[in-house]
């Protein structure tokens, strides 16, 4: 399997005026711009994906959104609660597991630091293992039999920047 996790775009400031709870937060417009350049490039990597799963945080489901459409990617596009800030690293790989067993590319969408500690976690089975993921930045992970422990292998980490150049 591949695994691709994915930070959420450039989103507004917390408390901002008019945005009462954190969730509600959309991407900039440069957030949304630069995250179209990220998706063309990682369209250009030749990415394959079968399935998109979302934080349903506006930022983070923006984000999928521009992917989704970059990749035409419509009914293969879902929200889900595990991907949620503060919710358990090990959910979202359960609920993989039960739901999803036979997708091959999965591009997960989400906040900082749950998917640094889920990466952690399956590159070395400690989830303290420090990984730095910006915001609209890319892992690829290779995964032979997806678990809550050691079971993947890096394939690659990008910066948001080295995604936009492949846009180019």
């Amino acid at each position: 399997m591949n695994l691709y996790i994915l930070r959420h775009a450039i989103a507004v400031d917390s408390g901002t005026p008019g945005i009462e709870n954190d969730s509600q937060r959309p991407l900039t417009q440069e957030g949304a711009v630069k995250m179209r350049s990220i998706a063309l490039g990682m369209r250009k990597m030749d990415m394959q994906l079968d399935l998109i799963l979302s934080s349903p945080y506006v930022r983070a489901r923006q984000t999928a959104e521009i992917v989704a459409n970059e990749f035409k990617l419509k009914g293969e596009f879902h929200v889900n609660s595990a991907l949620v800030p503060g919710a358990p690293e090990g959910k979202i790989v359960a609920e993989i597991t039960k739901r999803y067993p036979l997708k091959n590319n999965i591009l997960l969408v989400g906040h900082e630091p749950s998917l640094s500690a889920l990466i952690a976690k399956l590159l070395s089975g400690d989830a303290t293992l420090s990984i730095t993921m910006k915001k609209g930045g890319l892992c690829h992970l290779n995964v032979d039999s997806l678990a809550y422990d050691r079971c993947a292998t890096l394939e690659w980490l990008l910066y948001p920047f080295q995604l936009v150049e492949l846009g180019k």
